[in-house]
């Protein structure tokens, strides 16, 4: 298998990762999946922002790890869970880095949610 790509972020393709600031919670079927004060705002070139949520503050019993996987080559490999309450809409619905590369290290023991497959992720002050 060819050597993955490692691209580092610049000024053509900006990443950063900051404290949100404020509480995070997301919910799927009626059921709180992630509640927290700690997440991390990752912005990266023109794509939506992204909360990462400490894996402490993630109800994990709720997910079930799949098989999917991605690359990216600014952050690493991406592993994936499904939130069975949710149903196929809810199918590989967060995804994590466990060794994000060096320019996200803060991402680590964090998990990202697709806002389309949770019912809401809301961000309040």
């Amino acid at each position: 298998m060819p050597d993955k790509t490692v691209k580092i972020p610049g000024p053509d393709h900006p990443i950063t990762v900051a404290p949100q600031g404020g509480r995070v919670v997301v919910t799927v079927a009626g059921r709180v999946v992630a509640d927290t004060r700690r997440a991390l705002t990752l912005k990266e070139a023109s794509y939506p922002a992204v909360q990462y949520i400490p894996r402490e503050d993630v109800d994990m019993s709720q997910l079930a790890r799949t098989q999917h996987a991605s690359y990216c080559p600014y952050k690493g490999d991406a592993a994936y869970y499904s939130i069975p309450a949710g149903g196929a809409r809810a199918s590989n619905a967060v995804w994590t880095y466990e060794s994000p590369y060096e320019a996200v290290a803060p991402i680590a023991g964090h998990l990202a949610f697709y806002p389309d497959r949770v019912d809401a992720i809301d961000i309040t002050a």
